[in-house]
């Protein structure tokens, strides 16, 4: 018999990509999840393949130095019954000279990208033929892979969608910004592959990172560390909160990841400028996505940072309501994490699920900058020791914050309240743009039986005492419509909830602030007022906080932080409440013309009107959205706009997705920054 010699193959990219839910990568090459068959055709010249006398075999290879021991080489031969635990290939059907072939790899294969050759032996005589490269992914879908997910509107959310929602904003004005994942597109799955190949831990020893990238456990550690660059490890982002952003992006500007990836590409792997948690989260959030490990932004509200691990924070203010010291220790008004999902072989039973992924450099674990994965329920249940850093992420959600008067004497004296931690843990709901609260999967109720039995395993005694319903009551509202460029009012509401009249003195404090907690400068204050209460009633003290005294105060986060003070002349205590207003931004307007459809153009018209008495200048307008704009559109004007004036522009679109999509857009200028919106548009499919 002549050798079997291989002329052509066809790797089947598209249908390939279809069936296994990776088409949306583009079909230039074959992208495939683990443990889920896959088709490709050889064709033969000269003869057809016999049965009788060929024998097949492949060889797939994964990383600089695969190995059968390592589980980053395989050869296996052409089977009638393929083996679920092992690599495998099954002919499927045979015309003339060609031969279709179904290939699969296990469940728990290494992902990344391969090498594939075809070895073909007629009497003794070999031959061997190099097929082409392919790349395989985690499989959500199949029920042994450790990252299988159930419920297939859920793989939808966490795995295939490209854009989504980010909660920020404060515990008593929630908001979402939209953000572009964007996992699928161009380029983005080259550059997830090329993280995981210049992290430390690959360059210290390739053959054992290879080996471990079956592992979502370990891939999601070596994600959490990249996204950062404190290690100097050529990490993605260059984080900052000093609300000086000049020589790069500020945080508040982006609106998708593919942006900041392409651009640490383009730059040779150097960090991009700047980022902060939400941005850290929702790039992690993308790679996570794209290496297809189902995964999502979570946002958690008043989130403590407790470097002394005592699960205390302790707060200094004087009689004036001002801060008296600095504190390692902050609270920041909100922290995003991603949480991924996946199973915990090397914990005990019941760890599998939402795991917390923290990419923001805050503490090392293990020496480098990373955090988790942290099994959630671990969190919950107050399980300390476990693998990976759950200390940590027990304090953010539940540390006690204490507040100490520093009198003019120099004494101190804790206020009899605290402000809770760890408040309306949120994420996009599945499936539509409404907040999913998900705190009950951190904590118990307060109060609960099973909340005092965690704290006690835990080792924490909680410190802050509940509502008083004896005694004063203080809190602080807000008048309808903290808008940027008004004035507006913030009230202490004080509350006698005792049958006899009371005389206390009330001081109101308000100072810029920025998201991580840190404070600037004052931007409104009142004369210490006594006022007498009637038995159960209500007073409040008004403190006006002018545009004028603000408007060159506020950092780029748009937060003022208000602190009431008061003193019951009867007893004694001091009552401290505090409250976070976010100031808002203006609305930007979208507007679709024309019947959206895939692959004719569409036209988008935005406009947003300045609030302010100034004139914007320096305006841009950005503009993305996966399947609608190709990359980013940018649009700057040419002229300032004036006070109360509309800025507008229609921009060209050409949909190349069908089904619900986001155009997201952002504005910049000298005075107004970071202001978001986005429009949902059902794009129909190009009629055939």
């Amino acid at each position: 018999f002549a050798d079997l010699v291989l002329e052509a193959w066809d790797l089947h990219c598209e249908r390939n990509g279809r069936e296994h839910r990776t088409a949306d990568m583009g079909c230039k090459q074959l992208v495939v999840r683990r443990g889920q068959p896959f088709t490709i055709t050889l064709r033969f010249s000269g003869r057809a393949y016999d049965e009788g006398v060929d024998k097949l075999a492949f060889n797939v290879e994964t990383g600089p130095c695969p190995s059968e021991a390592s589980g980053t080489s395989s050869h296996f031969v052409m089977t009638d019954c393929p083996e679920e635990s092992c690599w495998s290939a099954v002919i499927q059907q045979q015309d003339a000279e060609s031969l279709s072939v179904s290939l699969c790899s296990p469940p728990n294969a290494r992902i990344g990208r391969y090498s594939m050759t075809l070895e073909t032996c007629t009497d003794y005589q070999g031959s061997s033929f190099q097929i082409g490269d392919f790349i395989l992914l985690f499989n959500p879908w199949h029920p042994e892979d450790t990252v299988f997910m159930r419920d297939e509107n859920e793989r939808c959310e966490y795995v295939l969608s490209q854009h989504g929602l980010i909660y920020q904003g404060t515990c008593d004005y929630i908001f979402s910004i939209p953000w572009n994942f964007g996992q699928f597109e161009d380029d983005i799955l080259a550059i997830c592959l090329n993280m995981l190949d210049i992290n430390p831990k690959h360059l210290r020893d390739q053959n054992r990172d290879c080996s471990r990238r079956n592992d979502p456990v370990y891939i999601g550690r070596v994600v959490s560390a990249m996204v950062n660059c404190n290690d100097e490890d050529r990490g993605v982002l260059f984080g900052r909160w000093d609300n000086c952003y000049e020589d790069g992006m500020s945080p508040m500007a982006w609106i998708g990841s593919v942006d900041i990836l392409k651009r640490w590409k383009k730059f040779g792997c150097q960090p991009v400028k700047y980022g902060q948690c939400w941005v850290f989260a929702a790039v992690a959030c993308t790679v996570m996505r794209c290496l297809g490990i189902p995964s999502r932004v979570v946002t958690n509200y008043n989130s403590a940072h407790d470097t002394n691990a005592n699960l205390t924070i302790d707060r200094y203010v004087n009689e004036k309501g001002e801060q008296e010291r600095y504190s390692w220790d902050k609270i920041w008004n909100f922290h995003c994490w991603v949480e991924s999902w996946m199973a915990r072989p090397d914990l005990a039973a019941g760890y599998d699920g939402w795991q917390v992924l923290d990419p923001t450099p805050q503490e090392k674990s293990e020496g480098v900058f990373c955090c988790g994965p942290a099994p959630v329920k671990a969190i919950k249940e107050g399980d300390m020791q476990l693998n990976y850093d759950i200390p940590f992420i027990f304090a953010e959600v539940n540390a006690d914050v204490v507040y100490w008067v520093v009198q003019h004497d120099g004494m101190q004296k804790q206020s009899i309240r605290s402000s809770d931690v760890g408040k309306y843990i949120s994420t996009k709901s599945v499936g539509r743009d409404s907040r999913e609260d998900i705190t009950h999967n951190y904590k118990y109720p307060e109060g609960s039986e099973e909340e005092r039995a965690v704290f006690e395993k835990a080792e924490h005694q909680k410190k802050s005492i509940g509502e008083e319903d004896e005694g004063l009551h203080l809190r602080i509202k807000v008048s309808e419509g903290a808008n940027k460029g008004r004035d507006f009012d913030v009230f202490a509401v004080v509350n006698n909830n005792t049958d006899e009249e009371r005389v206390c003195r009330v001081t109101l404090c308000a100072r810029a602030t920025s998201h991580n907690g840190t404070l600037g400068p004052q931007c409104g204050l009142t004369d210490p007022v006594d006022i007498d209460i009637e038995p159960r009633a209500e007073k409040r003290v008004p403190l006006h906080i002018l545009y004028e005294e603000y408007r060159d105060k506020l950092t780029q986060d748009n937060l003022i932080k208000v602190v009431a003070l008061l003193n019951d002349h009867q007893t004694g205590d001091i009552l401290v409440a505090v409250r976070d207003i976010y100031v808002e931004n203006p609305p930007i307007k979208i507007r679709i013309l024309g019947e959206p459809m895939q692959n004719r153009k569409l036209v988008a018209e935005i406009s947003l009107v300045n609030p302010l008495t100034v004139p914007l200048n320096g305006c841009v307008f950005v503009v993305e959205g996966t399947g609608l704009t190709d990359g980013q559109l940018v649009k700057e004007l040419e002229e300032p706009v004036e006070p109360q004036a509309e800025a507008k522009f229609r921009m060209d679109l050409m949909p190349r997705l069908s089904g619900l999509q986001k155009l997201m857009v952002d504005f910049e200028s000298d005075q107004l920054t970071g202001v978001k919106g986005y429009r949902n548009v059902i794009i129909a499919p190009q009629p055939l």
